[in-house]
């Protein structure tokens, strides 16, 4: 079986421990791995996984087009690799940043409103998401947080129905530590999401019925590396009382509809 890998971390290597524990501290997390692009693809040809999406985020403005060219300089080197860019919102053009991304091959913008201390329905970003919409680039969104209110998926609800027709990912099915009102809020939208940094979270038969909920057809693998251990989360989703057809869904067939061309 294919298995495409949608939510990953990488940064450079000088900064690579840094940056793992920085997000590791946020969200009261730890791990003994380093977000290195060497240690993703070890890690990931140990957990079996075909492709890799890089999605990075940017928490100064200024910084942007650095992680955008170093996420780019790495979906080049690497033909495992596909990824996002990122944009802030406190930027001076987000338009030229977005034909950035389009024109270096890359496939839509990764936001992260609790990092980016944005919410995510601010009409600040409304730009960005018509722009997206137009396009027909997707938005891969962080959503749900236990201490903050800026990525709650209510808020991705209200940007879903003001513009229908964006391809919107909800990282962490729709909302990390609030997946009750993830699935009130988010449940008969059309947007997919991707199930990192949750199985550890819950019981299997509990992942099983959040799956079946949403549908097996939205959802994707992802394991939010650095944080987790690729082997420990692809053997973590084979073991769940899925088909085989609805495991095929999650860990490829969904992402090949995003990502086109050969997977």
């Amino acid at each position: 079986m294919k298995i495409i890998d949608f939510h990953t971390h990488v940064y450079p290597d000088r900064l690579a421990d840094k940056a793992t524990r920085a997000t590791c501290d946020f969200y009261g997390l730890d791990t003994d791995q380093t977000g290195s692009v060497e240690t993703l693809l070890q890690k990931g040809q140990a957990a079996g996984i075909d492709r890799f999406v890089l999605l990075p985020v940017a928490v100064h403005p200024k910084g942007v087009r650095h992680v955008n060219e170093f996420i780019v300089e790495q979906v080049r080197e690497h033909p495992e690799f596909c990824g996002f860019g990122t944009v802030h919102p406190d930027m001076e053009d987000m338009a030229k940043e977005i034909d950035y991304i389009r024109s270096s091959g890359l496939l839509g913008v990764k936001l992260h409103p609790d990092m980016q201390e944005i919410n995510t329905d601010d009409e600040r970003l409304f730009p960005l998401y018509e722009c997206l919409r137009v396009l027909g680039m997707p938005l891969f969104v962080h959503c749900g947080d236990e201490h903050r209110d800026f990525s709650h998926p209510r808020r991705l609800r209200r940007v879903l129905d003001r513009f229908p027709g964006l391809t919107v990912i909800a990282a962490h099915l729709g909302g990390w530590s609030k997946w009750e009102e993830a699935l009130a809020c988010l449940q008969d939208t059309d947007c997919y999401l991707d199930i990192s940094s949750c199985m550890m979270f819950m019981p299997p038969e509990r992942v099983v019925a959040y799956v079946r909920a949403f549908g097996a057809h939205r959802v994707l693998f992802g394991t939010d590396f650095p944080i987790w251990d690729p082997v420990t989360e692809v053997r973590s989703l084979m073991a769940l009382p899925l088909t085989d057809d609805e495991k095929e869904q999650v860990f490829y067939r969904n992402a090949g509809r995003i990502i086109g061309g050969d997977i």
